[in-house]
């Protein structure tokens, strides 16, 4: 007579192994590297293989939460987060070089009026082609026909005192300095900014907090806090809701 061989249900629940439930992220890692090879090979064929290393390895890591320059300012120019840049080219007058850097030389390089545009992080100028030709850089805060406007109604004798020695400079209040801008307006090609989203106004807010910390910890430093605390903290909250120079 046949043996009767039980069977025995398995505990509901119970798993007879791993089940992939989708597809394995493994494979989806070694597609992207893959791809990302190919593209790395696309526009940097001729490079060395350390460079291009390096390259994988900057992609590999590239934070996609990061526009970088993808963003326009406006009429002209890159804009990263909450930072823009403007880069133009012009001809100088004859003797237009030497009457700036002698402006320059003048002010050490140091033009504290401009902090009244207070989106501006900085300018840079520089001279070319044995002196005939002018590059002016700059990166500001926001969008191009804002800070142009900023420029015209904030520092108008400034813009006009270093931009007199270019070759058709219209003034500032001229209704065409616009347009003349934009015609010597080169945008970047590539632009990095470490901290996009923070702008000139932030940076003095932040310092004026950072100061008024240290005061405040100065100030209670070796006492009792019961007393002098309220008093501190009073101090550094009018300090902080008081707005000093452009800071707004």
């Amino acid at each position: 007579m046949a043996q009767k061989h039980e069977t025995k249900d398995k505990p509901e629940g119970a798993s007879a192994g791993p089940v992939q439930t989708g597809p394995d992220p493994r494979l989806e890692d070694e597609s992207r590297l893959a791809e990302i090879r190919r593209k790395i090979e696309e526009v940097a064929s001729d490079a060395p293989q350390l460079a291009k290393i390096a390259l994988e390895a900057m992609v590999r890591r590239h934070n996609p939460e990061l526009k970088g320059t993808s963003q326009t300012a406006g009429r002209a120019g890159r804009q990263s987060g909450n930072v823009s840049e403007l880069t133009a080219f012009a001809t100088l007058k004859p003797g237009g070089a030497e009457r700036l850097r002698r402006i320059f030389n003048l002010t050490n390089g140091n033009f504290d009026g401009a902090q009244r545009v207070s989106t501006l992080h900085d300018m840079r100028f520089v001279f070319f082609d044995n002196d005939t030709k002018i590059l002016f850089a700059t990166t500001y805060d926001g969008d191009w026909d804002a800070y142009i406007n900023d420029f015209a109604t904030k520092i108008p004798e400034l813009m006009d005192l270093l931009f007199q020695s270019v070759e058709g400079w219209p003034g500032i209040a001229d209704p065409s300095v616009k347009d003349f801008i934009a015609r010597h307006q080169i945008d970047a090609a590539g632009w990095f900014v470490a901290n996009p989203q923070v702008t000139v106004v932030d940076v003095r807010r932040l310092q004026r907090m950072e100061k008024a910390v240290n005061e405040m910890m100065d100030e209670v430093a070796g006492t009792d806090l019961d007393n002098s605390g309220p008093k501190a903290l009073k101090a550094f909250l009018d300090k902080m809701s008081q707005p000093e120079g452009v800071d707004y």
